[in-house]
């Protein structure tokens, strides 16, 4: 797996590539994340598009970065997942973790953290 990272507008965006089975490609995205959230990182995108598998770990890390990032007061947004991902969302209560931090596509989710600057609000 590879994990591609790029930055918009001082919101990350994180983009696996592949299966989060809980093995070197999650511990990556871990890594990365804790690395992110150590440094005070606000605003945080996770774009499913190109993962096709998450296992029980992979899960976990999802709920560990809300958490944490909920803790401080920062934003985790995900995107673009796969409709057998999201069945898995819906069977674990992630989607009710999330909720309206979840987004069809990587366009709304940054459009999201952007009208929330507008608002003043941290959605």
């Amino acid at each position: 797996m590879s994990l591609n990272i790029k930055e918009d507008d001082g919101i990350v965006v994180l983009t696996p590539h592949g299966m989060l089975l809980g093995g070197k490609e999650t511990d990556e995205l871990q890594n990365k994340i804790k690395e992110l959230d150590g440094a005070g990182n606000e605003k945080l995108v996770i774009d499913l598009g190109k993962t096709t598998h998450v296992s029980s770990l992979g899960l976990a890390v999802l709920f560990r970065v809300h958490a944490s990032y909920a803790t401080r007061g920062a934003r985790v947004k995900i995107c673009s997942v796969d409709r057998k991902i999201q069945q898995v969302f819906i069977l674990v209560k992630l989607t009710l973790v999330y909720g309206d931090n979840l987004h069809e596509t990587l366009e709304e989710a940054l459009q999201s953290f952007r009208a929330a600057v507008g608002s003043g609000s941290a959605s």
